[in-house]
């Protein structure tokens, strides 16, 4: 782009008081996570959620689900840290799959001994919360409502419901 189109797209035109504001484009995103212990937290997301470890250092590991360098990162909280009540309330995780596939996946976290804190129905979706060994809370997702449009219009008419849901662990 010539220099005149710079100037004329990032100053605000010779009419206007403001320019208009920037608004991201979210391509991808990660979650970093303050825990106790790095590498014992890095072999349950392994162990649990099937990431993979990509890089460590004194006091923190990264980890991934295999299409980017990270996913999340684990980093060593403070001694004698605990957990807060602000700031995180869950990491949602959609699932590729139906309700069976979520069905399998809350087995799993049972037999791993996995602290499931409640299964519930979003109208848009089925969800199975989850805790890691620090408490933070986690979420497996499985939409039901694929259309965005359509999941919105059902979202605002159930105003986001949370409503708890009998859901049968399915073991293979």
């Amino acid at each position: 782009m010539p220099d005149a189109d710079v100037a004329a797209v990032s100053e605000p035109s010779s009419g206007s008081t403001h320019a208009e504001p920037a608004k991201p484009v979210i391509v991808r995103t990660h979650l970093s996570l303050l825990v106790r212990d790095p590498e014992a937290s890095a072999r349950w997301f392994a162990d649990v959620l099937n990431m993979k470890i990509t890089a460590r250092g004194p006091r923190w590991v990264f980890l991934s689900f295999g299409r980017k360098h990270h996913d999340l990162a684990l980093i060593q909280a403070e001694p004698g840290a605990e957990q807060g009540g602000l700031g995180l309330q869950h990491y949602g995780l959609e699932i590729a799959g139906d309700i069976d596939d979520l069905r399998r996946l809350y087995a799993m976290l049972l037999s791993k001994g996995v602290k499931v804190v409640k299964t519930t129905d979003h109208k848009i979706g089925l969800g199975v919360y989850f805790e890691d060994p620090d408490g933070n809370r986690f979420e497996f997702f499985a939409e039901t409502t694929t259309d965005d449009e359509e999941g919105q219009r059902v979202l605002g008419e159930h105003h986001a419901p949370s409503d708890p849901v009998d859901l049968d662990p399915l073991y293979t």
